[in-house]
């Protein structure tokens, strides 16, 4: 009776376990210290990139990506030499200063290799967007870069209120994708937020029938939104062919309303 009482705790703690860390969502991160740079401000701004639960504050390990680099007014400038390492969240991430010299619309894409989910049985790879503008202009801040899968802003992706409508669309592969589910989850930096239930630690919406989706963030702060697709491509791991979870990521940030 003792032994069947100690299974039967054992079970009920690795399922509680196993079920706790899979309402955890994964996101890639990209985080500038500062996404509106105006002229009284530093000419310089640093980019943390990680790889964690953002509400939760549970950082993972971020291997060297396979590449992170800018695009501004058409043009790409590769930034993955100029990383070096940073720990986030207690984890390995990466860090970078970058001089921000001309005005317009910044967008920082971080490409990471392909990293195994035991718990899922599938590869993750999230490709993760930071738009940052500077100086007072914000052309193409609603550019299309080409990505495999991509989430195109609707809304600015800065200067937003908290309390404001963010829309964006999903696309994969250049097309719009019809019902696309996304999730969201609110950075948790000082870990100040509380969730009522791990049901509010990361929210889910889905797509309209065009790949259009929207979310009101009700408080202040960075958000991720995470549009979720499978691959067309397998992977292998250990000798089986594994999905590819594919991870359309876009970092936002809204602002406190201020009065005199």
């Amino acid at each position: 009776m003792k032994f069947k009482w100690m299974n039967t705790a054992l079970l009920t703690v690795t399922l509680v376990f196993l079920l706790t860390n899979n309402c955890f969502s994964h996101y890639g991160m990209v985080i500038p210290s500062d996404n509106m740079i105006m002229q009284a401000d530093k000419r310089e701004i640093q980019l943390a990139l990680s790889f964690s639960h953002p509400f939760e504050g549970i950082g993972m390990e971020l291997v060297a990506p396979r590449a992170f680099y800018v695009i501004k007014d058409g043009k790409k400038q590769d930034l993955t030499g100029n990383l070096s390492p940073v720990i986030v969240m207690d984890k390995p991430g990466w860090k970078l200063d970058y001089p921000v010299k001309r005005p317009g619309a910044y967008a920082f894409v971080m490409e990471p290799e392909a990293y195994w989910e035991p718990a899922e049985d599938c590869y993750i790879i999230h490709t993760t967007k930071t738009i940052v503008a500077a100086f007072g202009d914000d052309a193409d801040w609603d550019a299309e870069l080409g990505l495999k899968t991509e989430i195109i802003p609707l809304s600015k992706p800065f200067g937003l209120y908290a309390g404001n409508l963010f829309q964006g669309i999903v696309k994969l592969d250049g097309k719009p994708v019809p019902y696309a589910e996304v999730e969201i989850e609110f950075y948790n930096e000082h870990k100040t937020a509380v969730a009522p239930t791990e049901y509010m630690v990361t929210q889910t919406v889905k797509a309209d029938q065009n790949g259009v989706f929207s979310y009101c963030a009700p408080v202040s702060g960075w958000w991720g939104f995470a549009a979720l697709n499978t691959s067309d491509k397998k992977m292998m791991h250990n000798g089986e062919k594994k999905d590819i979870e594919l991870g359309a990521v876009l970092w936002v940030k809204f602002e406190t309303w201020q009065e005199k």
